[in-house]
């Protein structure tokens, strides 16, 4: 009896120390001050929010307000942090930002409700709008035009469902194809194996930027969808979301994000040298008057 009675005190401390490892798992300022770690989650073809420079370094939008955010977590927590870089993906982004494997996604990630109930997201630093990009001479101009064509995009992002709708609202029946991740869905259209892209515009001038013949390509067709791109991080971690917020609200308020963006996506950037030229949208520069956290259905009631 004593036995069985010690086994459940054993068992119930035993699930305590594990509530309570994971609860303090989630506030990212304590476990970078004893870990002395803050691990990255970085995209290689995210157009210029988030891209890969070669040999495990990185560069991009997102990518610099995220070092940002960490050089004030390390104010924070009174000392110097290791940096630690994880490639991810659409599809594996949110479970890795969720099991506390990254503590900040600095990639091209939307902000929609489905996805508020797993993580959450600093202020919107972009917005973006999903089209398409076409070779330049395919003659393509819509989304109408597209019937009996093979259409790419990639697994795991919100470009899919915009497909679907506007495949059911435009009446045409197109070949769904869906690639690993941005720079195999370029790829495809690139090779002829796909018609047409659909992505976030960023990404899709970002790949055709870096591209062997950037004059090869456009992007064409009707907007899809207005999207919130924000940083991403836990759910319930309010210490990291405070000073994640704050320091973006500090680079708005000096004019500095508005210097990153044209450094990355107005002027060149390496590692070819060659400009995204895609200007700030009205609804970019909306978002940084106004600073906020709102879904993407928020953008869609207006």
């Amino acid at each position: 009896m004593r036995k069985n009675i010690l086994t459940t005190v054993l068992l119930s401390l035993g699930v305590l120390w594990a509530q309570t490892t994971f609860a303090e798992s989630l506030d990212t300022l304590e476990k970078a001050k004893s870990s002395g770690i803050v691990t990255m989650g970085v995209r290689d073809s995210s157009g210029a929010l988030s891209y890969t420079l070669g040999d495990g370094k990185y560069a991009g939008f997102h990518y610099e307000i995220c070092q940002r955010i960490i050089a004030n977590l390390e104010k924070a927590v009174g000392k110097q942090l290791e940096t630690k870089y994880l490639s991810v993906t659409s599809q594996n982004r949110i479970p890795l930002v969720q099991n506390g494997t990254v503590d900040i996604e600095c990639g091209s990630t939307t902000n929609n409700l489905a996805r508020q109930k797993d993580v959450a997201f600093v202020l919107t630093t972009y917005v973006e709008e999903v089209r398409m990009a076409v070779k330049a001479n395919s003659g393509i101009t819509s989304i109408d035009q597209l019937n009996n064509r093979n259409v790419v995009t990639t697994t795991g992002t919100t470009s899919v469902q915009h497909l679907r709708k506007h495949e059911r609202a435009a009446n045409v029946d197109f070949k769904e194809i869906y690639a690993k991740d941005h720079a195999e869905s370029f790829l495809m259209l690139e090779s002829g194996r796909a018609d047409a892209f659909v992505m976030d515009g960023q990404i899709l001038a970002g790949n055709i930027a870096n591209s062997k013949n950037p004059a090869d390509f456009k992007i064409a067709g009707e907007v899809l969808s207005v999207e919130p791109i924000a940083i991403m991080i836990r759910k319930d971690d309010a210490g990291l979301k405070k000073l994640a917020d704050n320091t973006v609200r500090d680079l708005a308020k000096s004019g500095e994000l508005a210097k990153l963006y044209d450094k990355w996506f107005m002027q060149p950037i390496p590692p070819k040298n060659t400009k995204v030229g895609l200007p700030a949208s009205e609804y970019t520069k909306a978002a940084w008057a106004n600073l906020n956290d709102k879904p993407m259905e928020e953008y869609s009631k207006k």
